[in-house]
């Protein structure tokens, strides 16, 4: 379970360690640091309440259960049904980890959504993609030709010291790179508002990216 707690280890909102499981709910849902309307005409504030509330929630839920289900297997060395549980983990905590950076990754316009990247990570995309518009036209292309449902991932890479784009399906959690900006393509993220036209949901959630959130991200990943 080494890489499932390093995955969850990343985001600042799950704090406590996998190996610290106690017998209860560990795992909270992150408040959000604005409305659910917040984010219109890109994303609907019926799609953010639904969202957050009810598909967060619910991974939330079930992680926790599925620790507490673990830490008994691991008290009674049942390692058969700790196998078992690896999938539940896999998705549950997948699912927890990717929407607690999803939601820091938007921000309304009048906090700063949609206005272009600065600084340090400006300099590292244009670097590794040619330009700001490659980027977002090449993230774009590779979440919308996820196959059923999944992620598109900016991610920084240490070990090549370099920016990519990761597509990971289901909750499956971005654990080959550090994340700095996931783009939900579930449907549940969108078909309320966009119906099937996944494409039409990429051009606009541009103009809600938090591209401060990203550079701090980045920022981080540099340490």
């Amino acid at each position: 379970m080494s890489l499932f707690r390093s995955a969850l280890s990343t985001v600042s909102a799950i704090s406590r360690p996998y190996s610290a499981v106690a017998s209860t709910a560990v795992h909270k849902l992150p408040n959000l640091s604005y409305d659910y309307a917040a984010l219109e005409p890109a994303i609907s504030g019926q799609i953010m309440e639904t969202h957050h509330k009810k598909h967060h929630q619910t991974y939330v839920t079930n992680l926790n259960n599925a620790l507490e289900q673990y830490a008994e297997a691991e008290r009674k060395n049942d390692v058969a049904q700790m196998i078992r549980l690896q999938p539940m983990l896999k998705f549950n905590g997948g699912g927890h980890l990717n929407h607690s950076i999803f939601w820091t990754n938007l921000a309304p316009k009048n906090q700063g959504g949609g206005s272009p990247p600065i600084g340090a990570l400006k300099t590292a995309i244009e670097k590794d993609f040619g330009s700001f518009d490659n980027l977002k036209q090449q993230l774009s292309a590779q979440s919308i030709a996820v196959q059923g449902s999944g992620w598109g991932w900016l991610g920084y890479n240490k070990n090549a010291k370099r920016l990519e784009i990761i597509t990971k399906p289901n909750q499956d959690p971005l654990v080959e790179a550090v994340p700095l900006l996931g783009i939900d393509v579930w449907e549940h993220a969108y078909y309320y508002l966009y119906g099937p036209a996944r494409a039409e949901y990429l051009k606009q959630i541009w103009s809600v990216v938090n591209w401060k959130n990203v550079g701090e991200r980045y920022e981080a990943a540099q340490k």
